[in-house]
């Protein structure tokens, strides 16, 4: 039987940008989707209003790091 991982868009999205190939132009230029950006934009929404589940907390960290990473 198959098992199927679940890989976070994001993580999807800049392992296939970094597999590509980089150079310092696309570094500074790259963004993620819009449907990253939107998803990230109600986690921060969320986690300040409502709240989240620790999943989402998890996930909302997550996204934090890579783009840390990405700035560095």
């Amino acid at each position: 039987m198959k098992t199927s991982i679940s890989i976070n868009p994001a993580y999807e999205e800049i392992i296939n940008f970094l597999a590509a190939g980089i150079t310092s132009q696309s570094l500074v230029e790259f963004q993620v989707s819009e449907t990253v950006k939107e998803r990230v934009s109600d986690l921060i929404f969320r986690e300040k209003t409502d709240g989240i589940s620790s999943e989402e907390k998890s996930e909302l960290d997550h996204y934090l790091i890579l783009e840390h990473l990405l700035r560095l």
